[in-house]
């Protein structure tokens, strides 16, 4: 996946999980409860690989 696709995904992750917890705060319920941590957990994964360091070439 490449950097700019990442940022595009993680910017609609965080839209949505935005929104679910928008629904949560105004008393109403979720479809799915689960979701938010799916979503949580999908953008952890994403930014992690972001930050990731590339790891240093070995030179023999």
């Amino acid at each position: 996946m490449l950097p700019e696709e990442r940022e595009k995904k993680i910017s609609e992750l965080r839209a949505e999980l935005t929104t679910i917890r928008t629904q949560v705060k105004s008393g109403g319920t979720v479809e799915n409860p689960m979701r938010v941590k799916e979503l949580r957990r999908a953008v952890a994964r994403l930014l992690t690989i972001q930050n990731a360091k590339p790891k240093p070439e070995e030179t023999t």
